[in-house]
């Protein structure tokens, strides 16, 4: 008997990027098949709109591999123009992710898989969310605040980058300082460590960034690290996480850890873009369900263009079908470098 599938709510994203494209050519791919049923929801006048331009096999009345397509109504799906900010897509999109949200949430699919959206285009529409995190930490009601993880690839094993976690996300800069606190900080540190338990490591080497540069050089250049960062390390070492730091920002990327904490957005992702653009995935820690997606945006430039690469949003489905799927554990490291 074939095992039971996950199955993988997956929205198209901002219909005038990449996402739709990417997801149809995903909806024929053999290994995605294999480990997940994926439950597509978008406008099928739009998907067979998009394939006509991207060059893509794509028919609404027969969905390869069992996968099935969940019809969400966009009256302007004959009109909207690819590659260009639209409120009808900030709508369409937001759609989606509600509809596709409300059924994981309700136990009829497993995990959540979302494509790429434009928070202009959410703003044109109404929606004051700064991204999917915030919009999917009020959709399920999340008790504690979520953060963004990036894995590097599906397999932890093969990775040459260790997970990377965010203390902030889609904040100012200039408001960052202000919103390090002990607890917050702290409460990143656990998750990272239980992100990595889940995927097999039952000891993760945790490093922690500081905020300053040179870690403030004893408090030459800040006192983040003083007040906020250090305590926040020794409160996890209490509770038996191998933590470390913090962490001068500029050399630790080089250094072996299996997760690293960074204080703020660019901190952790442009080094991590650098050496995973291509392959990484967000995964949404702190929901009370399971949330991936590619870690890069709409590409308006190349939208509906069929010269997209598919690799981060296929190991997004990969990752959301193995979380969703109970693992061994291992003593092996999550980054093997």
């Amino acid at each position: 008997m074939q095992p039971i599938r996950p199955r993988l709510a997956v929205t198209l994203g901002d219909p005038a990027g990449v996402g739709p494209e990417l997801v149809l050519r995903l909806l024929a791919d053999e290994q995605v098949a294999a480990q997940g049923q994926l439950v597509v929801y978008g406008s099928s006048i739009l998907a067979v709109r998009v394939a006509e331009a991207a060059r893509i096999s794509f028919s609404s009345q027969q969905i390869p591999n069992g996968h099935e397509w969940v019809e969400i109504p966009f009256s302007e799906a004959a009109t909207i123009q690819p590659g260009h900010v639209q409120a009808a897509c900030g709508r369409q999109a937001l759609a989606c992710i509600e509809e596709a949200t409300r059924d994981v949430m309700a136990k009829q699919a497993n995990a959540l898989v979302t494509g790429p959206i434009n928070k202009e285009s959410l703003r044109l529409a109404g929606v004051h969310f700064p991204g999917h995190t915030e919009l999917l930490a009020h959709l399920t009601q999340s008790s504690i605040e979520p953060c963004m993880a990036f894995f590097a690839g599906v397999d932890r094993l093969k990775s040459t980058f260790p997970m990377v976690s965010l203390v902030t996300i889609h904040e100012p800069l200039a408001k960052v300082s202000s919103l390090l606190t002990v607890e917050r900080i702290a409460s990143v540190i656990a998750r990272t460590d239980e992100a990595c338990r889940k995927r097999g490591l039952r000891e993760p080497r945790i490093g922690v960034l500081a905020f300053n540069p040179h870690a403030s050089e004893g408090g030459l250049f800040g006192d983040e690290e003083r007040l906020a960062i250090q305590p926040a390390i020794r409160l996890a070492q209490e509770r038996g996480i191998q933590a470390f730091g913090p962490l001068i920002p500029d050399t630790a990327f080089l250094e072996k850890y299996d997760a690293l904490v960074a204080m703020y957005h660019d901190q952790g992702l442009i080094p991590f873009k650098m050496a995973a653009f291509d392959s990484g995935v967000n995964v949404t820690l702190g929901l009370p369900i399971i949330r991936t997606s590619p870690d890069h945006g709409t590409a308006f430039k190349i939208a509906w263009q069929g010269v997209a690469k598919v690799g981060s949003f296929k190991n997004a489905l990969l990752l959301a079908a193995q979380l969703a799927t109970p693992n061994q554990t291992s003593e092996k490291p999550c980054c093997s470098r």
